[in-house]
């Protein structure tokens, strides 16, 4: 048990739990939680623990311990499968899943150099919009009771001229493992909450904060980190959101083709979950051109989603960046110091929308409480006709929802981006295909993104209106993390109405109280991220 979590005055007795629901740790009253339910994580039974406090009215930190007693598994190490001769595609590029004669091909190999090699099959849940099934065979080396040795099997395989990893055999989402799991869950009720729920980016979009940081900037009781971001420059500006974004009402990351976004209110009421599309337009004196995107290098659509001349699709396609040389970018001040350089066009605004410049080539500061457009490749003679120096250029930006309703966001509402959707209307709902993470041949990144278990950062909505935030460790002997169908039955069984899946991995944190208080993956420790939710103190 990790003892940050707990505080002297308000720890929670830790409660064997099957029906039973922890006691206050305070004389303030608490709404009828309804019948607490064991988290359905791995075998029927395991020991399950709960520990809770209030952090301030309205909001509970809750620690949940699934299995702590459950024994070790084994270590293995994991191949990269090359593509072989008896490979469909002998020239694909080596990947943790094949096709079965490639998988059995290299295993044959590796045995003949005198190694303990399998090929195993890899069979996923059906979910929503994906049917499951057989994702293709993997092969593993050899199972060892510790990391160390592991390690050491893989050096020697390397010396052989093999690739591949060691891992835990926890990781693989066996429903009949034993864990252990260990789950936060932060709660906002608004009938007692008095404090502000927002997203924060920190002092610009462009630039990575870690989330301790930008709740220690906020004066935040508690926070996690939120959407998903841009990490590689060659993706875009590292920090920048890859998906929507909205704060405190004002679009600044345009959607990625209906992906779904946590939609909350300052107040901490009516939170959910919605699928979001945009427009956008730049509108001079006598004609208008579409936007193609808000606050983002131009010509990289990270997590894809944009417009019908992306390269390669104009759908979400998760964890890749698509391209187009022809684009109209807005930028707010928002954006940081300095807007991206490159070839092509820029048209500087003032306050109030006039045109003060049109430089090229593009990039560079922005006056006070001013934007600026930017145009590449055959936008620049559009962007060049609309922006007539000292007129007008207004740029226009149009929310909608799944039903193509318009939404307008207030100046106390906040859109962080995510997927897949988790849980809808209280039943499971688990989207990879609508939401890019079904890729068409490459099963290896729904095998390690979806299938796998992993760190995993979750919100939702119950149906009392509580606004439920979850960050589950992973990539541990002591926390094996959750599948993203594991992630749906955890929303569920916390009583979510709807969920959705948040940033994970190296960026899974909570913050309460000025404290990391779960244990971020990355060797390095706690990992810069894009934005976060944070809950602020009371404003009374």
């Amino acid at each position: 048990m990790n003892s940050k979590v707990l505080g002297a005055a308000t720890v929670l007795s830790l409660l064997a739990v099957v029906g039973a629901s922890p006691a206050p740790a305070s004389s303030e009253p608490r709404p009828a939680p309804g019948p607490v339910r064991a988290l359905p994580l791995g075998a029927v039974g395991l020991t399950e623990t709960r520990s809770a406090r209030t952090l301030q009215p309205g909001v509970t930190l809750t620690r949940i311990v699934r299995g702590a007693d459950a024994p070790a598994l084994p270590w293995t190490v994991e191949m990269s499968i090359p593509g072989g001769a008896t490979s469909p595609d002998p020239d694909a590029p080596p990947a943790a899943l094949k096709d079965r004669p490639s998988a059995d091909e290299l295993a044959a190999d590796i045995e003949g150099d005198g190694f303990d090699a399998r090929s195993e099959q890899v069979m996923t849940p059906a979910v929503a919009d994906y049917a499951g099934g057989s994702l293709g065979w993997r092969v593993r080396v050899g199972q060892f009771d510790s990391q160390s040795a592991a390690t050491a099997e893989l050096s020697r395989l390397r010396r052989a001229g093999y690739a591949g990893s060691a891992v835990y055999t926890g990781w693989d989402g066996d429903p009949t493992d034993r864990g252990p799991w260990r789950i936060d869950v932060l709660t906002i009720d608004p009938a007692r909450f008095r404090g502000g729920l927002e997203a924060s980016y920190g002092p610009d979009l462009e630039n990575r904060e870690r989330t301790s940081e930008l709740a220690a900037a906020a004066g935040a009781t508690a926070g996690i980190n939120a959407g998903f971001f841009v990490l590689d420059p060659k993706a875009g500006a590292p920090g920048d959101p890859a998906g929507v974004g909205v704060y405190d009402g004002r679009l600044l990351s345009e959607p990625a083709n209906g992906r779904p976004g946590l939609v909350i209110r300052r107040d901490g009421r009516h939170s959910t979950v919605a699928r979001l599309t945009w427009e956008g337009r730049v509108v001079g004196r006598e004609a208008s051109q579409a936007l193609d995107g808000i606050d983002r290098v131009p010509g990289l659509i990270r997590n894809c989603g944009g417009t019908e001349d992306d390269t390669p699709t104009s759908l979400p396609l998760h964890d890749v960046t698509c391209s187009d040389h022809d684009e109209l970018v807005a930028f707010t001040p928002d954006y940081g110091r300095l807007t991206p350089s490159g070839e092509g066009a820029e048209a500087v605004l003032d306050t109030r929308g006039r045109v003060l410049e049109v430089r090229s080539p593009r990039g560079g500061p922005l006056p006070e409480g001013g934007g600026s457009v930017q145009a590449t490749g055959s936008r620049v003679a559009e962007l060049t006709a609309l922006a007539q120096v000292g007129r007008p250029l207004r740029v226009e930006k149009t929310l909608r929802d799944g039903n193509g309703r318009k939404v307008v966001p207030s100046p106390t509402t906040g859109i962080l981006n995510g997927g897949p959707e988790l849980v809808r209307d209280g039943r499971p709902h688990v989207t990879p295909a609508a939401d890019g993470m079904v890729q068409s041949g490459n099963p290896s990144f729904y095998y390690g993104w979806m299938h796998k278990r992993n760190p995993r950062t979750l919100a939702g909505v119950d149906a009392a209106g509580r606004t439920v935030l979850v960050t589950a460790d992973g990539r541990a002997t002591d926390a094996l993390g959750l599948s993203i169908p594991e992630s749906a039955t955890v929303a569920r069984a916390l009583g979510l109405r709807d969920a959705v899946n948040l940033d994970g991995g190296g960026s899974t944190t909570m913050v309460a109280d000025g404290d990391v208080i779960n244990d971020p993956s990355d060797a390095a420790g706690e990992r810069p991220v894009g934005d976060a939710l944070l809950i602020l103190p009371d404003r009374d």
